[in-house]
């Protein structure tokens, strides 16, 4: 009996496999943690900013048609009154550098919470225009609104973004339309993987910083898993755990999602304060941007520096 040929595929189901690079973090570390925080509210889909519909996703799922929903947007707006300052305060108390994935049109919305993000130390990055899925997005629209992004990151944050995490799932051009923009540096939708990797896209190429949604406050939403704050600080710890005894021999990366609405609630926060004090409190943690990390694993690699180069297409804002 003859064996059917392997299908084709351009997916790699073995990574580094066993043979992952000698790559060290700075000082020795063992684990490099990536805090991401996102910036979601104003960019969730609303008829009262001109959208097609209301955005449906929280706590409570309620589809409301035809009218706004105020009540939705309220949920939002919480994310920035309280749930920022309270996640500010956290990391700052520590001296804990991160990355904000952010949306365009919200850091257009509140450029102030960009502003006091820079001064504090942090990363801002791009989550997309609005908050939503680029799959099947005409390549003109996804075009557009990368140029959208950059810019009013770049405007509010003085600086243009380099790193990109759409809302999954992506289009089959997202990463090519990132490299033909230019300054993207590094990708976070990848979920394959606890170490970056390198893709080739032209004659270019993008670092790969996997992301996680089990290390995420996310689960909070119904059916998530996560109910009281202890759920997703002992979850994460049991990751960071395992991560750091695994970095002895291979580098790590280990990415905590959070979200303004959700882990900034008064009944959740302590779940993040708890899981900061652990791992600070652990020797051999490199608390890093994603930028930082993506430059260090490039030049790991023995890469040329990365430089931003002017886009190969035209990009409005």
């Amino acid at each position: 009996m003859s064996l059917a040929a392997p299908p084709v595929t351009d997916r790699d189901f073995r990574g580094y496999g066993a043979s992952p690079p000698a790559i060290r973090w700075p000082n020795e570390a063992r684990l490099a943690v990536s805090i991401v925080v996102n910036i979601e509210e104003g960019a969730e889909l609303s008829l009262g900013a001109g959208d097609e519909a209301n955005e449906f996703i929280y706590e409570a799922v309620e589809r409301i048609e035809g009218s706004r929903d105020l009540c939705m947007e309220s949920h939002y707006e919480y994310g920035t009154r309280r749930g920022w300052p309270r996640i500010r305060k956290a990391l700052a108390d520590r001296g804990i550098a991160t990355t904000l994935n952010a949306c365009g049109r919200a850091i257009a919305l509140s450029p102030w919470l960009a502003q006091e993000a820079v001064a504090d130390g942090h990363e801002v990055s791009c989550h997309g225009w609005r908050w939503e899925k680029h799959v099947n997005m005409p390549e003109a629209t996804e075009r557009a609104a990368i140029g959208k992004s950059v810019a009013a990151i770049a405007a509010a944050a003085g600086t243009p973004p380099v790193g990109w995490h759409t809302r999954s799932a992506t289009s089959v051009n997202t990463r090519r339309l990132l490299v033909e923009q230019g300054g993207f540096l590094y990708d976070s939708n990848a979920y394959n993987d606890d170490m970056p990797f390198m893709h080739a896209q032209g004659d270019r190429d993008l670092v790969i910083l996997p992301y996680a949604f089990d290390t995420n406050d996310m689960r909070f939403q119904p059916g998530g898993g996560f109910i009281q704050a202890d759920d997703f600080a002992r979850y994460c710890i049991g990751a960071f755990d395992r991560l750091m005894a695994e970095g002895a021999d291979e580098p790590r990366m280990l990415s905590i999602g959070l979200h303004l609405r959700i882990i900034g609630r008064p009944g959740r926060i302590g779940g993040l304060e708890r899981l900061l004090d652990h791992m600070a409190a652990t020797p051999g943690v490199w608390f890093a941007r994603r930028d930082a990390i993506a430059h260090h694993w490039r030049a790991g690699l023995g890469l040329e520096p990365w430089q931003p180069r002017p886009a190969l297409s035209a990009f409005g804002a």
